[in-house]
């Protein structure tokens, strides 16, 4: 059975609605793939989890969800508190990341809706939701084997790599990943080759390409990427398809558009067969 992957938020950082950012989005990160059946599978909880859970709402039938967090910065889980299948009983929502600085994912979570910053306490949602810590390796969900790799960015973020149970297109998830020298992270010296042999041969590359070339070195160490530095890391894992993602919430649809025909303009020397894309709120892929 093949999966489809929908981008329900693409921005980093803050959001960004307006008729500036209406074509690539303007809701920070959230990417769905479903089977067309029960299984739902989320990549972080953005501000674009929202509009996903108005979705799932409409369609009047229970939701049965895995959330995989790449970490707990605002932008990646500011939109957990308005997820609608939430506020139903019945519904599960089972949720998967890192701690974070020696705080345990269920405490922050806690922590983002206390009564001094929301309304609604974590124990008064109407849905079951169970929270399961992960790290570097191996696991599953409800369809997918998935691959769990530490990132070069603030804190404990980790990339994932998701393989459908039924031998589909496997895809990798790997956003707030800085490519370059900058910054001093706890990984191993040989990180690199790592994140290389854990993306090999994987066909779609959502990857971090937050900065344009010619500010990344003003934003070094914070745990960024530009689109040519992601078309290196796709060409040299041999990636059939990359997706830029986690755009500058100051870049308009058209400083997104001049980054995307850069990045083809340098793909096509590089990596010929690579396909690149930019992330768009609405765009569906097929797996």
């Amino acid at each position: 059975m093949g999966h489809t992957l929908t981008f329900w938020g693409t921005r980093g950082s803050i959001p960004t609605p307006g008729p500036r950012t209406a074509r690539y989005g303007g809701n920070t990160p959230c990417v769905g793939i479903t089977d067309g059946g029960a299984t739902l599978v989320v990549l972080d909880a953005g501000s674009g989890l929202r509009p996903l859970g108005a979705a799932l709402a409409a369609q009047r039938r229970p939701v049965s969800a895995h959330l995989l967090l790449s970490h707990t910065h605002w932008d990646h889980i500011q939109g957990f508190p308005f997820f609608r299948p939430l506020g139903v009983r019945g519904n599960t929502l089972r949720i998967y990341g890192a701690a974070q600085e020696g705080v345990p994912l269920a405490e922050i979570l806690h922590r983002q809706m206390e009564p001094t910053v929301f309304p609604v306490p974590l124990e008064a949602l109407a849905a079951a939701v169970s929270v399961t810590p992960v790290a570097e390796g191996a696991f599953e969900v409800d369809g997918f084997g998935v691959r769990a790799l530490r990132l070069r960015h603030p804190g404990t973020t980790l990339g994932y790599r998701l393989r459908p149970a039924d031998g589909g297109r496997e895809v990798a998830y790997v956003t707030d990943n800085e490519l370059g020298p900058g910054g001093a992270y706890p990984v191993a010296a040989d990180w690199r080759a790592r994140l290389v042999a854990f993306l090999e041969g994987v066909d779609t590359l959502i990857h971090d390409a937050m900065y344009a070339e010619s500010i990344i070195a003003a934003r070094a160490g914070w745990g960024h990427s530009t689109p040519g530095e992601a078309v290196d890391l796709a060409a040299e894992a041999g990636c059939r398809r990359l997706v830029l993602f986690h755009h500058d919430p100051e870049n308009d649809d058209d400083a997104v558009d001049a980054l995307v025909r850069d990045a083809r303009a340098y793909a096509a020397l590089r990596s010929p067969r690579l396909e690149v894309e930019a992330a768009s709120e609405g765009r569906r892929l097929s797996l």
